[in-house]
């Protein structure tokens, strides 16, 4: 009875782990999401981030900018990561 009390307990502090580390890997952002055919009118761009990773594959990349009238602006999009640059 002991053993599966304590499994029970084990799976679910892994279950509740995996979820923190989940939790962990996204960022808040109140980027637009860019969709094909948006206007930008992008006139200087102030920032691009992105999040790092070592595995080449596609992610989700801010871009921080100020429009024609001088207004500060954010849009996300997709793209391959900058570790896909590195591989052969």
């Amino acid at each position: 009875m002991n053993i599966r009390i304590s499994l029970v307990t084990a799976a679910l502090a892994c279950t509740a782990f995996v979820g923190l580390a989940q939790a962990n890997d996204t960022t808040p952002s109140n980027a637009a999401p860019y969709k094909y055919g948006i206007p930008l009118h992008v006139a200087k761009v102030v920032a691009l981030t992105e999040p790092p990773t070592l595995e080449c594959k596609v992610i989700t990349a801010d871009m921080k900018y100020l429009d024609n009238n001088g207004r500060p602006e954010e849009i996300s999009y997709r793209k391959l990561s900058d570790a896909c640059q590195l591989q052969n």
